[in-house]
């Protein structure tokens, strides 16, 4: 009598039935596993990894004796502590001085140096990089200057606004004999969460006076 009997597709639009042995407050308790499955992965995300990758150290925090390759030999000397999240530093492959892209961060601030090729002067560079991505915010003063230790003179900029503090500093990377004009360009942007330059002022100080240019342009 049951010999012939086989298990037909429940007509569209009608609910399967669900034995008593698998409900709960009329929920059918084998979704639950896989439910249970699919909430477990979403929290990993949207929780667990960001705990997981603030609780893990930086690989490429900078340590005493840190160089940064700037390209045709020029260098400059990183805060230590900071963490190097794009950048070469001597003794790795050799940087391109006019396609330089370095970024420092640690807590609240940010240090990018990028390289450029431009004919003219370093206050020159600086109003196109201004007309270009927009002035430091909040930028109500004249420019300054500042002399690193190897003699290169940078134009300064800097400025305050609620969104953060910023520096803006403009070198050409001249080399002994080279006119200044026709040297790569080298743009130091620093920034800050509001109120904050002042905790990392010697920082910045130290790594703009380290800059030092290719001995052999």
């Amino acid at each position: 009598m049951f010999d012939a009997w086989e298990e037909r597709p429940v007509a569209a639009g009608v609910r399967e039935w669900v034995p008593v042995e698998h409900r709960f407050l009329g929920l059918d308790r084998r979704t639950f596993k896989p439910a249970l499955f699919v909430l477990v992965l979403a929290l990993l995300f949207i929780y667990g990894l960001p705990a997981l990758n603030a609780a893990l150290p930086w690989r490429n925090e900078i340590r005493a004796g840190d160089v940064l390759d700037l390209g045709a030999g020029a260098t400059a000397v990183p805060p230590v502590g900071w963490h190097l999240e794009s950048g070469t530093l001597t003794g790795a492959a050799a940087a391109n001085a006019a396609t330089l892209q370095v970024l420092l961060a640690t807590g609240g601030a940010t240090i990018e140096l990028r390289g450029a090729p431009y004919d003219g002067s370093a206050d020159a560079f600086l109003d196109q990089v201004e007309r270009s991505e927009g002035a430091a915010p909040g930028v109500d003063g004249a420019r300054g200057t500042v002399t690193t230790a190897a003699g290169l003179v940078g134009v300064v900029q800097a400025g305050t606004g609620p969104g953060g503090d910023a520096l803006d500093v403009g070198f050409k990377m001249a080399g002994s004999g080279q006119p200044a004009d026709a040297a790569p360009a080298l743009l130091v942007r620093v920034r800050t969460a509001p109120d904050q330059f002042e905790r990392y002022r010697d920082d910045v100080t130290a790594i703009l006076r380290s800059i030092t240019p290719g001995a052999g342009r």
